[in-house]
């Protein structure tokens, strides 16, 4: 063999030099390459992974009550939560090295090129998960260069900012399955009627092949493409070793079952109360961009059985061809939390909601409030006042006022509170109005969230200023709680896809009434059940006290055109208004009776396995039995008597004599003018005399 020549050596060395040369600036430009994406990838952070999801809705006990949506119905779940089967076809099917690729798959392209040149056409695709995920979550799905390039840069940056676990959840999270059911979650309910995590491999097998084309691969759509495109992922999944050839063979010889085509397995109930829990969201908790974002997940307060009863209740009150609406809640009392509501008797044909945006006036349903402030100033339950018609001088004898009681009725003989606030006596209420002074009521009113404009005016007693029924509901569950501040709670938590809470309920409550003075009102609000509280007239719980079998406090209310009806256990509150939305007079009686037949219905139903539970009296009340009409301690010659409540000390000592009873004179109820002034309490009432 001839020796190689020194030239030519050198012309072969100097080759060599040259391409050892040209290899390192290559590797070095590929090293800078991959540096410069790298340093890209970073410089440009984590690109969001959040999409528009549909927001879910769940009662009390974890039900789901309905949803809010942009018109993609997605769920999101986690990984976790997703059929292995699922994770495995799909992984199979789509891209087989995905966990071991860094986002773009150099094998699949190559085969995918070689497929289209044999073929001379677009045949097949080499797209990674993270490509198409990048593609769902930020770009257009038309074919040009530019779109491509975006794609590119994208997976990049998801690749270099997240794991293959995120990824892959949040893939399948996002992609089409047809139907309108975006997300593996979505669409496992819409085609199987079961949770993705409930997948088995059939199912599974069927839903991985699909997003390859949802219009042609729903077995909805075209039965046999999809039993055959379920064939490819079962082969996918056999040359991948997830299965056996024999499970394989398995499934396919089983037909599938399908579900009932429901997106999520949701009853949507109570759209009043959803819609309150929206307003909550957007203008109470600041979050609506979240809430358009979607993928809440939002726990509210409903207690689906409680919401269904008064449903029912209203359903069966109301005449079918009645056109008289109602607003009606339920709250706990102890926390604020709000049970049931039902703003109207149609959502379809009228969504306003007359619980949380109509303002109404609240008749006498507003005395309690009166009474408390009265107490708490230092009448009594047996402070007496005159019951006739009178005309009262205001605004300092410029001008009058004359209250009416119903259909004129009047004792024309000293009523006590005890008996007033039951026969719902409005002489009374407007003299302890007048006495107190205007503006009591109003700060009463306030301290107790009513958030309406009342106005101080000698008729605020009888309720004349217009309120909500949400509000007044509150206010009656700080009488039933024992005096502490709540607020209507429609939301316990709120928790983002992510599982991130955003907002959960502060279960603190501070006391704002008396416990002394609380309790012996709601003792005296009893009374409007008890008929030894008859009078001039009988208390006006007396058409529905033989539908109850517990012990209640409660107040009715009435005006020309509402009425209502409020009632109450230290578990429970329910408020309902019943009237026309356009001002127009209840005239019938029947229609005058729907709100406490409502209110009487819902109260026993919704406490029907529960225990009595009494209000319990506090350290600095006493009991005694007391004559109702004199207010003085029951005797032999006043047998009629109920045991009543006093705050210590201010009990009455003296017993009821003939003569005492029914003739006893107006008394003169604690002095609450300030010291230095020396005119008679009675001269604000009947400054002629």
């Amino acid at each position: 063999m001839e020796l190689m020549t020194d030239d030519r050596l050198q012309r072969v060395l100097k080759y060599v030099r040259a391409f050892i040369f040209i290899f390192s600036i290559l590797a070095i430009s590929l090293m800078v390459l991959i540096g410069s994406v790298i340093i890209y990838a970073k410089s440009k952070g984590a690109p969001p992974l959040s999409v528009s999801q549909s927001s879910i809705f769940y009662s009390k006990d974890g039900s789901i009550i309905g949803e809010a949506h942009s018109g993609e119905k997605r769920y999101w779940v986690s990984l976790a939560d997703i059929s292995p089967h699922l994770i495995d076809a799909t992984v199979a099917v789509e891209d087989r090295r995905f966990f071991s690729h860094h986002g773009f798959d150099p094998k699949r392209i190559a085969g995918a090129l070689l497929a289209d040149i044999k073929a001379m056409a677009k045949v097949q695709g080499a797209s990674t998960i993270s490509q198409q995920y990048a593609r769902n979550l930020f770009l257009e799905h038309e074919k040009t260069w530019n779109r491509k390039l975006n794609e590119a840069l994208y997976t990049i940056r998801i690749e270099a900012n997240y794991s293959k676990e995120e990824i892959l959840e949040g893939y399948l999270n996002t992609i089409y399955y047809g139907h309108g059911a975006y997300g593996i979650e979505s669409a496992s309910y819409y085609y199987f009627g079961k949770p993705a995590a409930d997948l088995n491999l059939a199912e599974a097998s069927m839903l991985a092949g699909i997003p390859k084309g949802p219009g042609v691969y729903s077995p909805f759509t075209d039965s046999e493409r999809a039993l055959a495109r379920q064939k490819t992922v079962l082969d996918s999944m056999v040359e991948n070793k997830d299965i056996t050839r024999a499970e394989a063979e398995a499934v396919l010889a089983e037909p599938l079952v399908y579900g009932d085509r429901e997106h999520l397995p949701k009853e949507f109930m109570a759209p009043y109360f959803q819609d309150a829990v929206r307003s909550v969201i957007r203008h109470d908790l600041k979050l609506e961009k979240e809430l358009e974002d979607g993928g809440l997940h939002i726990y509210t307060t409903l207690d689906p059985k409680m919401q269904e009863i008064a449903e029912e209740q209203i359903t069966a009150t109301f005449d079918p061809n009645s056109t008289m609406q109602v607003g009606f809640v339920a709250m706990e009392p102890k926390s604020g939390k709000v049970l049931a509501l039902v703003g109207g008797r149609d959502y379809e044909e009228s969504p306003y909601n007359r619980v949380t945006q109509a303002e109404r006036q609240p008749g006498s349903t507003f005395k309690p409030l009166l009474y408390y402030r009265a107490l708490e100033k230092g009448f009594t339950p047996s402070t007496g006042f005159r019951s006739e018609r009178t005309t009262f001088q205001v605004d300092e004898g410029r001008s009058t006022y004359t209250p009416h009681n119903f259909n004129h009725y009047y004792a024309n003989d000293t009523l006590t509170m005890m008996q007033a606030l039951p026969l719902s006596d409005n002489v009374y209420a407007v003299k302890t109005h007048l006495l107190l002074g205007k503006s009591e009521l109003v700060k009463q009113a306030k301290k107790m969230g009513i958030e309406s404009n009342v106005k101080a005016v000698p008729s605020l007693a009888l309720g004349t200023s217009p309120v909500r029924v949400l509000d007044m509901a509150n206010a009656y569950s700080t009488f039933a709680n024992g005096g502490k501040e709540v607020q209507p709670v429609f939301i316990e938590k709120v928790v983002n896809y992510k599982g991130e809470v955003l907002y959960e309920r502060d279960a603190k409550a501070k006391q704002v009434l008396d416990k002394d003075v609380t309790f012996v009102l709601n003792h005296m609000m009893t009374g409007m059940f008890d008929t030894a509280l008859n009078g001039y007239m009988a208390v006006t719980g007396n058409a529905i006290k033989d539908k109850l079998t517990r012990p209640y406090a409660g107040k009715s209310g009435s005006t020309e055109t509402d009425s209502w009806m409020i009632g109450y256990t230290p578990q429970l509150v329910s408020a309902v208004w019943t009237g026309y939305d356009k001002d127009q007079n209840i005239t019938l009686w029947t229609e005058k009776r729907y709100a406490k037949e409502i209110w009487a219905g819902f109260m026993e139903n919704a406490l029907k396995n529960k225990s009595v539970v009494a209000f319990q009296p506090t350290d600095n009340v006493v009991s005694v039995k007391v004559n109702p009409q004199s207010g003085l301690l029951a005797s032999e010659d006043c047998p009629v008597s109920r045991m009543t409540y006093y705050v210590k000390g201010s009990e009455p000592t003296e017993y009821c004599t003939k003569e005492a009873e029914g003739t006893e004179q107006e008394q003169a109820p604690p002095d609450t003018t300030a010291p230095e002034k020396k005119e008679k309490w009675w001269k604000k009432l009947v400054p002629w005399m």
